[in-house]
């Protein structure tokens, strides 16, 4: 007869009674909960079928040990259960789009991201460059305020990986560190999310006609509309522009959306600094969606736009077609 292995629960019940034994009805709870999380362990500890997230758990670690995964995408999430140890973290995206910039510029230079979420504790998480370790976001406390999004460059050549230490408390059982990534090409609005990485004046500067044209062919949306309000973010440092689109050309996700047939309604942001203005005209509205939301790119007035399609076209110098009005 062939050799039956026994059940997980099985395993479960019979640990349970020995426990039981060993620290009587009331003491076995907490210890029937580590018992649970070892035994299913193998199925928290695994990657996305893509190779773009990974999802884990600090129970099976041995103290000091370090884990090294490696993510192959330009997006996807981390989600490390009851941190325990430390995780090395490699970002090595497949995609050739992943270098290129809204410029159509394939310099090497890549832009990566992080956004913590907002229960992230139990770990600190590093930048490591050349072996060096700077901290990018330290165990959050209740009272802390929301996470920043933290950007960083790598040049090629360069050796980066992201560290992540937990930290030493009695009761794991809250902990959850998790973060999402987006690795991009050199585009500059990545970076002015976190203020130590750009200057206004660079993230601020009106696109030139080339900007334009190459920005029509590569952002995540494409729009034509009218600025109804602006409001500030607060938590993002981040100025919000509502806007009514009356043509939707291009758009990565449902950015745009509304029962009207004449326009839909969405909002774009960017740095507060730009000092961006509700006003009469109709713009055209590129960028980069940035973790769910529209970024902007470049924006010219319509009409402007136009023009400057129009004389590129007839010299035969447009990257790409659009169906302008």
């Amino acid at each position: 007869l062939l050799e039956r292995k026994p059940e997980p629960w099985n395993i479960y019940f019979y640990l349970r009674r020995q426990m039981q034994k060993m620290f009587g009805f009331g003491g076995w709870i907490n210890a029937t909960w580590i018992l649970l999380f070892a035994i299913f362990d193998t199925s928290f500890s695994n990657y996305s079928e893509d190779q773009c997230s990974w999802r884990g758990s600090g129970l099976s670690q041995q103290k000091g040990s370090v884990e090294q995964i490696s993510l192959h995408c330009s997006e996807g999430t981390l989600d490390w259960l009851y941190p325990k140890g430390a995780l090395r973290l490699t970002l090595s995206p497949r995609l050739a789009s992943a270098v290129v910039g809204p410029g159509g510029s394939s310099s090497g230079l890549i832009t990566a991201c992080v956004k913590t979420s907002d229960q992230f504790h139990g770990a600190q998480l590093y930048l490591e460059r050349d072996g060096v370790l700077e901290l990018l976001v330290g165990d959050r406390i209740e009272s802390s305020p929301p996470p920043r999004v933290r950007c960083f460059s790598r040049l090629p050549g360069e050796k980066l990986a992201l560290f992540l230490q937990a930290t030493p408390h009695q009761d794991i059982s809250r902990r959850i560190a998790s973060f999402r990534y987006e690795l991009r090409g050199d585009w500059t609005a990545h970076m002015s999310l976190d203020s130590n990485s750009i200057s206004s004046e660079d993230a601020c500067r009106p696109c030139n006609n080339t900007e334009i044209l190459m920005a029509v062919c590569t952002s995540d949306f494409v729009v034509r509309g009218n600025i109804r309000t602006v409001e500030e973010d607060e938590n993002l440092r981040a100025a919000v522009i509502k806007v009514s689109a009356t043509r939707v050309f291009r758009q990565k996700y449902a950015l745009f959306t509304g029962s009207s047939r004449l326009a839909s309604r969405g909002e774009i942001r960017t740095l507060l600094q730009c000092g961006v203005k509700p006003g009469p005209g109709s713009f055209l509205f590129t960028g980069r969606v940035h973790f769910g939301e529209a970024w902007l790119g470049c924006a010219p007035r319509y009409k402007d736009f136009q023009r400057t399609y129009a004389e590129a076209k007839a010299a035969r110098q447009i990257p790409c077609e659009l169906p302008v009005d």
